[in-house]
């Protein structure tokens, strides 16, 4: 599957749109000219915008600028989510914000998001529920909530750029590689063997090539990637009624020691006190 610009269809006498996507069986690798807000609450998940790729715990929050890749929060997710998105129109931020002074902290907001910008904390706490309020609210309240929202953002130090350069499409249209072709590889394969022979091949480079054009693409090298992948599944694993041993085989990891040791690394506690501090149960 190739990189796709998705359609975002605004209603009449809107200027955003608002709505709850569930696409979490559907690889979609995609852009478009709409800045949007995406505020997901889920076990863990995967988060890819631009060449960044990480996982989130429990809730994400990010602001995506105009053009910029990044693959649906819900893939690949086996528990239940919840997910608010709003898309603006390109005028929409531009038009509004440079004839309005008092929105100019929300401008400069809006030209940090052609990087990605990640909220975490209070602020995204604050945000998320305020998503949540502007379900029920009428078209003119619904956009005085999202420009507090924004301003709350703006002012808020509680956040990371995902990127240290522009990322937009721009950057992708003369990639004919398939990344969904890869993710596809990996997700039907981490918890087995993940030959990099065979999805280079399978993408039509030469293993060269491919892990060159992968590390170039995401920052990370495909080991690297499969193993974090491998981790992230395992942690939503771990939040359910499976033992570190369990789940450390189920994901393709052949050493206990190994998985304990890289769990520790990249999450900054091992599985067992990571099961005990976030189980629910």
């Amino acid at each position: 599957m190739q990189i796709q610009k998705e359609q975002v269809i605004i209603d009449p006498g809107q200027s955003f749109k608002l709505f709850s996507p569930s696409l979490r069986e559907y690889f979609y690798w995609h852009y478009h000219p709409e800045v949007e807000l995406i505020f997901i609450e889920g076990l863990t998940g995967i988060r890819h915008v631009g060449q960044q790729v990480s996982s989130f715990m429990d809730s994400d929050l990010v602001l995506i600028g105009p053009n910029i890749p990044h693959l649906n929060f819900d893939y690949g997710l086996t528990s239940e989510y919840r997910q608010i998105v709003v898309q603006m129109k390109e005028s929409f931020p531009g038009d509004v914000l440079r004839a309005t002074a008092e929105l100019a902290s929300i401008e400069q907001l809006f030209k940090r998001a052609r990087y990605g910008i990640v909220f975490k904390g209070g602020v995204k706490a604050a945000a998320g529920q305020m998503l949540k309020a502007m379900e029920a609210l009428n078209r003119f309240d619904r956009l005085l909530k999202l420009l507090e929202i924004f301003q709350l953002l703006a002012l808020s130090d509680e956040c990371e750029l995902l990127n240290d350069q522009d990322t937009s499409i721009s950057l992708y249209l003369k990639d004919k590689v398939r990344m969904g072709t890869i993710y596809g590889y990996i997700h039907g394969n981490y918890h087995e063997h993940v030959d990099v022979n065979e999805v280079a091949a399978r993408v039509g480079l030469s293993t060269s090539a491919f892990c060159r054009y992968f590390k170039r693409q995401t920052k990370m090298t495909f080991t690297d990637f499969v193993n974090q992948y491998r981790i992230n599944q395992a942690k939503t694993m771990l939040l359910k009624d499976v033992t570190v041993t369990e789940a450390c085989y189920d994901v393709g990891f052949q050493s206990l020691s190994y998985f304990n040791k890289l769990f520790n690394k990249l999450e900054g506690l091992g599985p067992m006190e990571f099961k005990k501090r976030f189980s629910k149960d």
